[in-house]
């Protein structure tokens, strides 16, 4: 009984451990990319200033990405 007890709290620790994981690489994936200057016109997009936001690329297809 003690060694199914003991067994069930490692496989719930592990679970858990890897929805942790799967959530930081899915919320990595997920954020958008900075980009520079440089990068935006060279795609084709337009830097434009934002009020207390910085800048941004306003690119062709009406994606917008921050510039770093």
């Amino acid at each position: 009984m003690r060694m199914r007890r003991i067994l069930g709290l490692a496989l719930a620790a592990a679970t858990l451990a890897g929805i942790s994981a799967l959530g930081a690489v899915g919320a990595a994936a997920a954020s958008s990319p900075n980009m520079t200057r440089d990068e935006c016109t060279a795609a084709g997009g337009q830097v434009t200033a934002r009020p207390y936001a910085g800048y941004v690329c306003a690119l062709p297809d009406g994606t917008t990405q921050s510039i770093t």
